[in-house]
């Protein structure tokens, strides 16, 4: 389970798709560890006066908001995110050279910041928020020393099947304007994937390539999107049929007359095999031409040239911590053996009189049992829908008592679209709009619902909708009380931590898992995230092959094999992704009992959740310090 999350300043517009598609809700929601530089000793001066704090912090508050709109130039793709029609029918520049000009600019605005304005005469959130513009500045310059270490290309971030799930999904059509930038944007893809080619051909030159099995999903999901009309005889392929769908709605509404529709298509259709074809059938080629490079059997990227380091700093990226591999493995075996042991009582609970592996091949084998699985058809699949959508509202009626602030955006369970979907792979979550105008959506990859059991329903939709990553990321986007730049930032080891905590969190509320075989499943997607730890770290600094990572995950959960290297290929394809689920999730329970502890009476569960969710996304070690002036503020009274 993940979310493909919003803009990050310190991503490139490459890496920025590649983040958003991958966590990864890949993804603006990593930036690397370092912490940020030490701000400018202060001079021996008198301390500043309440109004010399409030003017310097409202002077750098303006400077931020000017910061921001240079920021999202770069992205017209994250402007149509933001519900903006700006730049609307351009795609970003995907090109190294525009890399290293967004870096450039990053660069000089930390300089300026630091010249220009006194951290001392600034407010507690203020500071905060100087730290973060730097730390993403210092995460950009680690991360810049590995770019040829990135996989362009791969199964999990699938790169190339963003432009149409962001036409279909995002690109809103309102007049005949709107549907001309679309069909500029479908030009502007083929331009973006040419990019994107030349970029992955760099870095396969110095012998970097992911896995083999990531060159054949590539190859599979590009056809399929060049597979059906214009491109063919057979039924319309998606991005054609909402084309033609977006300029009848025009017709039905008005906008347009029947000559302009006709004129329409003829352009859209004439981009889609002049521009867009071409480009997925050079991706195709490329990807097979270079996939006899690859080794027989994958590795992690500890393999791959300067790999130990290029993995060091995947961990500190995810994680925003200093935490080594050794360190990460070591906790993610102390978590799998307690999780282990509260299986144990719930399979005791429900009268198994078997061990915990033949639980395991209880609950994994029978696939035609309805008290386990949904029936493998489209009535399941909507059955899945409908009883996610439940759950979820079951939460939104008691959320007042465990928050103060709460999301006013709506949220909404969705099928994830054919030419994206995959058996068995990671639910996800992508971001409304910040006005709302979009809603939220929590997307289920249903086309095998044996690898979507009952058990698992509940905790998933926590993860993903309430009081997980729709809460969390509708919360920031909606802030007015931090700068703009901080209500699209996105760290993994905060967000990913965050949707963990919910499913934890989420036995706190009234009428949830109640059914013995639910808390098992949030029990199974709490070791699956432990597990991740253990075999993230195996397969990137120990050494560790496929087949010994598949083999501890089935040693330690109920997941199908299939299931099991679909996870494990996604660690290699995303390394340190996976890490920052669990080591965000202990941090904050780790900031709740010492909040606990030092406030004793004093302390309110919702005041905690708002001091965790209302500055944003942040670094683990500045989140405590925001927690840490929570608990200042409430025994100051």
């Amino acid at each position: 389970m993940r979310f493909t999350p919003q803009f990050s300043p310190k991503k490139s517009s490459c890496q920025f798709l590649m983040m958003l598609l991958a966590s990864s809700a890949m993804a603006a929601c990593s930036p690397s560890s370092p912490a940020p530089e030490e701000p400018p000793a202060a001079a021996e001066t008198a301390e500043p006066t309440a109004d010399e704090i409030a003017a310097e912090t409202a002077r750098l508050n303006a400077w931020f908001e000017e910061k921001f709109e240079e920021e999202i130039a770069f992205s017209p793709i994250q402007q149509s995110f933001l519900g903006r029609k700006t730049n609307y029918g351009q795609m970003d520049d995907m090109s190294q050279e525009a890399a290293d000009e967004q870096l450039a600019w990053r660069k000089a605005t930390v300089e300026e910041m630091k010249s220009e304005f006194d951290y001392d005469k600034l407010t507690p959130e203020a500071q905060i928020s100087w730290d973060i513009w730097d730390y993403q500045y210092q995460a950009a310059m680690a991360e810049n020393e590995f770019q040829t270490n990135e996989y362009i290309f791969e199964q999990m971030g699938a790169i190339h099947t963003f432009p149409p799930s962001f036409l279909i999904s995002v690109h809103r059509v309102d007049n005949a304007s709107d549907m001309e930038a679309y069909i500029s944007r479908i030009s502007e893809t083929g331009r973006a994937i040419e990019q994107m080619i030349v970029r992955s051909k760099a870095n396969a030159q110095t012998g970097v390539r992911p896995p083999r099995f990531a060159f054949e999903s590539v190859i599979d999901s590009a056809q399929k999107i060049i597979t059906g009309a214009p491109f063919d005889e057979g039924e319309d392929s998606a991005i054609w049929a909402d084309a033609q769908s977006k300029i009848s709605a025009l017709v039905e509404a008005g906008e347009i007359d029947d000559a302009k529709a006709e004129s329409l298509r003829e352009a859209a259709q004439t981009a889609l095999i002049e521009d867009w074809m071409p480009a997925y059938e050079n991706l195709i080629a490329w990807q097979k031409e270079d996939m006899p490079n690859t080794p027989d059997v994958g590795a992690g990227v500890g393999a791959l040239p300067n790999g130990e380091a290029y993995y060091n700093e995947r961990l500190a990226s995810h994680t925003t911590t200093d935490l080594t591999a050794d360190e990460i493995h070591q906790i993610g075996l102390d978590e799998v053996a307690r999780l282990r042991s509260e299986m144990i009582k719930i399979k005791d609970e429900v009268g198994f009189t078997g061990d915990l592996q033949e639980f395991f091949a209880e609950l994994r084998d029978n696939k035609d049992n309805e008290k386990y699985y949904y029936p493998d058809t489209d009535e399941g699949r909507l059955a899945y829908i409908a009883d996610s959508t439940a759950a979820i509202e079951r939460i939104e009626e008691e959320l007042p008592n465990y928050f103060g602030i709460l999301p006013k955006a709506n949220l909404e369970v969705k099928r994830v679209e054919a030419f994206r979907e995959q058996d068995g792979a990671a639910q996800h979550y992508r971001p409304g709009t910040p006005d709302g105008s979009r809603p939220g959506i929590y997307y289920a990859h249903l086309s095998d619902m044996k690898a979507m059991p009952k058990r698992e329903l509940e905790v998933i939709a926590y993860h993903e909708g309430l009081p997980g990553h729709h809460m969390q990321i509708s919360i920031a986007q909606e802030l007015t009380s931090v700068p703009t730049f901080r209500t699209q930032a996105g760290f993994n080891a905060y967000s990913e931590g965050w949707g963990l905590y919910s499913e934890k969190l989420a036995t706190e509320f009234e009428g949830t898992y109640e059914d013995p075989y639910s808390d098992f499943g949030r029990l199974g997607s709490e070791i699956w995230r432990a597990i991740r730890l253990v075999v993230d770290t195996g397969l990137h600094s120990k050494g560790w092959s496929e087949e010994e990572a598949v083999a501890y995950f089935l040693e330690n959960s109920a997941i199908t094999e299939a299931q099991a290297q679909s996870e494990v290929r996604r660690y290699m394809t995303l390394p340190g992704q996976a890490t920052g689920y669990k080591i965000g999730m202990i941090k904050i329970q780790e900031l709740r009992r010492n909040a606990e502890q030092e406030l004793g009476d004093k302390f309110n569960l919702p005041g905690f959740h708002d001091a965790i969710l209302g500055g944003g996304a942040m670094p683990l070690s500045v989140l405590e310090r925001r927690v840490d002036q929570w608990i200042a503020d409430v025994k100051a009274g």
